[in-house]
């Protein structure tokens, strides 16, 4: 025990230290960025950046990934929002999903993430960043009351929303929100170049805010025309914990819909989460392997106080992991550490915070928006053929003109369509041969034959002609379903009827005669 806490002591002050700061740095700007893209209040996502670090980073068993708020949730959590119209009643479906996910790992079932296919995942990012990117462009022009993203992709092209909020932009964009909106993208942009990475003190994201700040304050002091609005910036409470929202738990049993997204909610940050880890340990120098069970334990606990304290949902995140191990983090106290400096930072200066330009996270948010969702991504899931660019385009549409649960189930269900019909055509093959006047069939059975296999092999043994000689063998079977023995044992008399030699190797005939 003593040797651990000194090893725990050792690297905290050489290595977890710095690395904790430098997290923090990357996370304060993305709390609020995917607080604003969630269209939940700010101090929610310093909140569940603080929990994601302090609680989800001590439970976990992982050395290197950091928890807080997503960019992936951010398009379910606003959608949920908007439409339950009140955020304490949201607040219950983040403690649902917290529950589902404690439960999930309880029950050691964290390796369901390995049976959603990849193009189908793919997908679901992807439409989250282009999500994001539309989202963000109202910001990043000034426009302050970005409220048409309520009811999914078609309802941005409805009088109600595109025409109305088209008709008022002129009174809300602004020149000066523009300028720094494209001040901080081409920060951003260069920023992402190898020359750049490989040289940079100070994290991209606080660049960013970094000018943002500046260039609102060089406005202000000179007077100028160009100076945001104070809805054009960010506004904390100066004192968070005064103004948390706790959950209406009157509604838990009236409202059947705070379960439905409590569930989505928890199966999405569940993927996002294991594939995150399942990413950060590929980057690991020390080739460690993360509990999946504990780790969803971890999050699941995280979850349900982000609930119960009124913070949006949080993920392992792939851009805090990777910051965590560009600074040299070696164990879980750096995650700890940053959610510390985060706590830090809410406390003691909060008017700091205050003089961020939404223009400036929009810029950060619309390069996470693009990085999701990349041209290349598309190139690369069209090179992979259709049986994987069709699942992968059509979760993109569906999630865009529904929503995510939606696009991810016909994406899945798409995805199994493929599945059964190459297992259809793999699990046998039948091959013929002419002899002395006699036509011959092979039918040999493969490694795996189901019932998915029935239809084509029974349009497979009707096929075969009279007076011909046919021979199934399992010889290469490991497992054959019930169904088909039952298929091939009924044939038998079919065949003797229309004068086919029947000859079965290594398949054991079962009694049919009580079927009918």
């Amino acid at each position: 025990m003593k040797r651990t806490l000194k090893y725990y002591r050792i690297m905290w002050w050489r290595h977890d230290l710095a690395a904790g700061l430098s997290v923090f740095l990357v996370a304060l700007p993305l709390c609020l960025g995917i607080a604003l893209a969630s269209g939940a209040p700010l101090y929610a996502g310093l909140l569940a950046g603080i929990i994601g670090g302090v609680v989800t980073g001590f439970v976990s068993g992982a050395s290197l990934a950091v928890s807080g708020p997503a960019a992936g949730l951010s398009t379910v959590v606003a959608a949920t929002i908007a439409s339950s119209g009140d955020y304490r009643v949201f607040l219950l479906s983040v403690i649902i999903a917290g529950l589902f996910q404690l439960i999930i790992g309880l029950l050691r079932l964290g390796v369901i993430a390995n049976y959603f296919p990849s193009a189908v995942i793919k997908g679901m990012l992807a439409a989250i960043g282009i999500i994001l990117l539309m989202n963000q462009v109202p910001l990043a022009l000034g426009y302050d009351q970005p409220d048409f993203w309520e009811s999914g992709f078609l309802a941005l092209f409805s009088s109600k929303h595109f025409f109305g909020n088209l008709s008022r932009f002129s009174h809300h964009v602004t020149a000066g929100a523009i300028l720094i909106a494209l001040a901080s993208l081409a920060l951003m942009i260069v920023m992402q170049r190898p020359f750049a990475k490989k040289r940079a003190v100070v994290p991209a994201p606080l660049l960013v805010v970094l000018l943002g700040i500046g260039l609102q304050q060089l406005f202000v002091f000179t007077n100028s025309t160009l100076q945001l609005k104070a809805s054009q910036l960010v506004n904390i409470p100066l004192n968070i914990f005064s103004n948390i929202h706790f959950p209406r738990f009157s509604e838990l049993a009236s409202n059947p819909d705070v379960w439905q997204t409590g569930l989505v909610i928890g199966v999405l940050a569940s993927l996002e989460t294991l594939l995150c880890i399942e990413g950060i340990d590929k980057l690991d120098r020390h080739n460690r392997i993360t509990p999946v069970n504990r780790e969803m334990v971890a999050q699941g606990l995280g979850n349900i106080c982000c609930g119960l304290l009124g913070a949006i949902p949080i993920t392992a995140v792939v851009v805090r992991g990777a910051a965590n191990i560009d600074a040299g983090g070696r164990t879980k106290l750096a995650a700890i550490t940053h959610g510390i400096f985060l706590l830090l930072a809410v406390l003691l200066i909060p008017s700091l915070i205050n003089l961020v330009p939404y223009a400036s996270l929009a810029a950060i948010l619309l390069v996470t928006g693009y990085n999701l969702a990349k041209p290349k991504l598309f190139i690369n899931m069209w090179s992979l053929g259709w049986k994987q660019f069709l699942p992968f385009l059509i979760t993109i549409v569906v999630i865009l003109l529904t929503d995510l649960l939606k696009g991810v189930s016909i994406g899945l269900l798409l995805s199994a369509y493929f599945i059964i019909q190459n297992n259809f055509r793999s699990e046998y093959k039948i091959s013929k041969t002419h002899h002395q006047g006699i036509d011959s069939y092979l039918i040999r059975l493969n490694t795996n034959v189901t019932f998915l296999n029935k239809v084509n092999l029974k349009k497979t043994l009707d096929e075969v002609p009279e007076y011909s000689n046919l021979t199934i063998d399992g010889s290469d079977c490991q497992f054959v379903d019930y169904d088909i023995l039952e298929i091939i044992s009924e044939y038998r008399n079919k065949a003797h009827d229309r004068h086919i030699d029947l000859r079965l190797v290594n398949i054991e005939a079962v009694n049919v005669s009580a079927i009918h």
